[in-house]
């Protein structure tokens, strides 16, 4: 059908999008570890896409990834149904997962698109001023921590291969698919358990600042010992997390 050939079309375009932005996210990332003061979160990454292509850029990554987050909606709420009954509902809760990663993703280029400005510090420092602020906040990051050490085990137990269809692939490329998502994975874990980290952090020792995203928690990362190093290799793990979410939108099934 015509539909399902747009909405297919849509949502590898969305895909693509993804990857694209964890690859700028990776290299602003190692920015951070080699001393430049560039913000390395998924906003400044965006902001970087919208200097380099323009508004429409960012429109049609809004688009793309939107379309990814109602397509995993629908998933969540009423899909794989062909799945065994006792693992149904471990695929709808990944795709209830995706529609907040998609949906992040979606927002922020539409935010960014719009000339839009606005700090997740900023929501933090309200919330801490609450009586119940620091207890919301911790709560928060350790919900962030927990779909992290989801995401990791989700990449080291190759979880993500249920998604893909190799059909025609060589033996090489599906290997090949397979390592880069294994490594990816597991680094994009890591990087949403170190976000996940300075929001308890935050809360604890009432410091908003610590929880402005994903730039700090870098910056924290890169002055520890060996932080440099460290960096540069999370960096590295991102970038393979864009390789492979490219390779993804040519294999998902949709």
């Amino acid at each position: 059908m015509p539909e399902l050939r747009v909405f297919s079309l849509l949502a590898r375009i969305g895909l693509t999008c993804y990857a694209a932005v964890h690859l700028v996210v990776a290299w602003l990332a190692a920015q951070v570890a080699l001393g430049d003061n560039e913000r390395a979160d998924k906003a400044g990454a965006l902001q970087i896409v919208a200097s380099e292509g323009g508004a429409w850029l960012l429109w049609l990554i809004a688009a793309g990834t939107g379309v990814l987050a109602l397509w995993q909606l629908a998933e969540a709420i009423t899909g794989h149904r062909n799945a065994d009954p006792r693992r149904r509902w471990v695929r709808r809760t990944v795709s209830g997962v995706e529609v907040v990663l998609y949906g992040l993703v979606a927002y922020s280029a539409g935010k960014t698109a719009m000339g839009a400005s606005g700090k997740a510090g900023s929501v933090v420092a309200s919330v801490l001023g609450r009586p119940w602020g620091a207890v919301a906040v911790i709560a928060a990051g350790v919900l962030v921590i927990v779909v992290a050490a989801w995401l990791a085990y989700r990449g080291a137990r190759k979880k993500f291969l249920h998604d893909l269809d190799f059909g025609g692939a060589s033996r090489t490329l599906r290997l090949s698919t397979t390592r880069l998502g294994q490594i990816g994975w597991c680094a994009v874990g890591i990087t949403y358990a170190t976000v996940g980290a300075m929001f308890v952090l935050a809360a604890v020792r009432y410091d908003p600042g610590k929880a402005a995203g994903l730039d700090p928690a870098l910056k924290t990362l890169a002055v520890q010992p060996y932080g440099q190093v460290l960096l540069l290799a999370l960096a590295a793990g991102i970038a393979v997390f864009g390789v492979f979410a490219l390779l993804e939108a040519r294999f998902r099934r949709l």
